[in-house]
């Protein structure tokens, strides 16, 4: 098991190389309209390092096989694999055969909630949270046709943060109802709110309910550490930190075990395996290794001193923080600044721990589209609509007007690209 160190001493240096973290993503220079191109899609898809592309094509070309076979390339393959379950593992902190891989991260979860389904009926339930995006909402939601409860957790309006006091209240252990689980997003991505999951599990498991964390969204801006949660399933889809398109899920390995997923018959009864259906993604399966090298590469560049895998990722998630702290400071005075314009979340600098630098706003006579399309036509890239973040824009009266604009940095984005987006928006509403 990858065991995570303490945080490097108060005296090591932990600034990110912003120079050389920008030479790693080709998609950088790229330019629209004569514009450079401003990647503000982040909670949507990152862009890939040089080196996950690398791994994707070395792959194809030279170890393209399925598993399992008597010959060199295919041994390859299993070889990979195996690397891969383990480099998840260590960003995770957790052991390689609680990796699951999958599609994405709505697939892993509809297969995990088929499988829990199977020992649900009349009298259980499933506490859910109108904060969620649709992916850790409707798959839990589905059970409600084997006379499973839900009961959906609300969030306070005026900062769209969880409302605990009600998830506390909404936890049942009694005589003919009892919680079976609770799912909750580790940060919002809509509004950008990081929820207090460590105190959600403990909650959950004060009950005797289990606990599903959906990290999509959190994984780009904080460590996760599945074993100091102690919650029993958590899910995230890697190309939403720097890698390929695929989704990844830890479960505890007493859960993956003990629980009777749906599969075909000639697939192993082994753990992982048994929970991944029909011949997987191997290429991306590469690019995932690949990624987690990348994070490793930028701890070291921001902390040399670092020894191990898991220190270098510790400090690549210190240096992450402080920049996009920086940024986030930037981002909210200025759009803030800006008249008939609404943030919605923390905009609180006190607060700023509680929320990661993903922004959705609405501007007083423009339509989110509008202002989307605006800005794309100036080289930045920015969304619109509800995300699935349906219950969210829907509590907020706003999926009748065309949900929100969002923002969302990373670490590859800088200051000067927080001030022309800035710039345009001003420019934009006059």
């Amino acid at each position: 098991m990858a065991i995570l160190e303490q945080p490097p001493s108060s005296s090591s240096s932990t600034a990110i190389d912003l120079r050389w973290v920008r030479s790693q993503f080709p998609a950088l220079t790229q330019t629209v309209n004569g514009h450079p191109a401003v990647f503000l899609d982040g909670p949507g898809g990152t862009q890939v390092p040089q080196r996950v592309m690398d791994a994707i094509a070395d792959y194809l070309a030279r170890n393209n096989a399925n598993t399992g076979g008597a010959y060199r390339t295919s041994q390859n393959t299993d070889r990979m694999i195996a690397e891969a379950r383990s480099a998840m593992g260590t960003f995770l902190n957790c052991d390689a055969d609680e990796i699951v891989f999958g599609p994405n991260m709505t697939t892993l979860t509809f297969a995990m909630s088929r499988a829990l389904g199977r020992e649900l009926g009349s009298g259980d339930e499933i506490v859910l949270t109108l904060l969620d995006h649709d992916a850790n909402f409707s798959p839990w939601k589905a059970l409600e046709e084997k006379g499973v409860t839900i009961r959906a957790v609300k969030f306070n309006q005026d900062d769209c943060t969880l409302d605990m006091q009600d998830l506390a209240a909404k936890l049942t252990i009694k005589a003919g109802k009892r919680t079976r689980l609770v799912a909750v997003g580790y940060a919002s991505n809509a509004v950008g709110t990081i929820n207090n999951v460590a105190e959600v599990v403990r909650l959950a498991r004060q009950v005797g309910a289990l606990s599903y964390i959906d990290a999509v969204h959190y994984a780009p801006h904080g460590l996760i550490d599945v074993r100091a949660l102690d919650c029993d399933f958590l899910v995230c889809s890697t190309y939403k930190f720097f890698g390929p398109h695929m989704g990844v899920l830890y479960g505890k390995r007493e859960h993956l075990k003990k629980l009777d997923p749906y599969k075909v018959r000639p697939n192993t009864d082994n753990i992982p395996n048994r929970w991944e259906w029909g011949t997987l993604n191997h290429e991306c399966i590469a690019g995932i290794k690949a990624c987690v090298d990348y994070w490793e590469a930028l701890g070291r560049r921001a902390n040399p001193a670092v020894a191990t895998r898991c220190a270098a990722i510790m400090a690549a998630h210190e240096a992450i923080q402080e920049h996009e702290r920086k940024m986030t400071e930037k981002m909210v005075a200025g759009l803030l600044a800006i008249p008939g314009l609404r943030i919605y979340g923390i905009t609180d600098p006190h607060r700023f721990e509680e929320r990661c630098a993903t922004f959705v706003v609405r501007i007083e006579g423009h339509t989110p589209l509008e202002l989307a399309t605006k800005l794309g036509e100036r080289g930045f890239f920015t969304w619109d609509g509800n995300y699935y973040a349906l219950n969210l824009t829907e509590q907020l009266d706003v999926e009748r007007l065309g949900g929100f604009l969002r923002i969302g940095l990373v670490h590859y984005n800088t200051m000067e690209e927080v001030e022309r987006l800035l710039g345009a928006l001003r420019e934009i509403v006059g």
